[in-house]
């Protein structure tokens, strides 16, 4: 083979490899890939915040704290926020109408020990006209008295009167935990019930919630 004909084998195959080059070059940036670890949960359930719906807030039109029937009868005499001064108090005795008549609990959202059942409110994490707002104004009775009753271990919270009520049904953009620490917990739970429920989140909630698990 004379040189020109090498010179011009050399020139094609450069030329073909040009060609492959610039096309995985296109396809790349038309389908970039996905970089290493992006699959790996992150610290403190931020994954869990990615699987929420963001929607705008719902109208409270035909709420009522009734439609979401409380607090549930749960056997022996008990319902259900007996069940839970139970569950969440130390030391705790009942008479025998399942009424707590003593015991310790401490509030989480406040750090602070409370010492008299009357004294001692339960808190839905989620509250029952926020939920309402996110998605339950379409359930059925029944699925809203399931949602009020829920004694999993995180929706319902043995807290303070004053921060209960300082809470309202205020969502995590308007109303956080007195007690920082408690915050990440609390991001967790509040995504954790939204996500069981299929309820969504306003942006505002999101962005909060987004930064309350960097106390995690």
């Amino acid at each position: 083979m004379n040189r020109a004909a090498v010179t011009s084998l050399v020139v094609f195959v450069l030329l073909v490899a040009l060609g492959w080059y610039l096309t995985e070059l296109q396809s790349n940036k038309e389908n970039p890939p996905t970089p290493t670890g992006t699959n790996t949960p992150a610290p403190g359930g931020s994954t869990d915040l990615g699987a929420l719906q963001i929607a705008p807030e719902g109208k409270m039109a035909g709420y009522s704290r009734d439609r979401f029937p409380h607090w549930a009868s749960q056997g022996n005499s008990c319902d259900t926020r007996e069940v839970v001064l139970q569950r969440q108090g130390t030391d705790v005795k009942s008479d025998n109408d399942c009424k707590a008549v003593s015991g310790t609990w401490t509030s989480p959202y406040d750090n602070v020990v409370i010492k008299d059942a009357a004294e001692v409110d339960i808190d839905h994490t989620v509250p029952l006209a926020e939920a309402w707002r996110s998605g339950a104004d379409k359930w059925t009775d029944d699925q809203r008295k399931a949602f009020a009753n829920d004694l999993g271990g995180i929706q319902l919270i043995a807290v303070t009167a004053k921060t209960n009520r300082g809470k309202g049904d205020q969502d995590p953009a308007k109303w956080k935990p007195p007690v920082q620490t408690y915050w990440c917990t609390y991001a967790q739970h509040w995504i954790a019930v939204k996500i069981t429920y299929k309820l969504t989140v306003d942006q505002a909630e999101h962005d909060a919630l987004a930064g309350m698990l960097k106390a995690c």
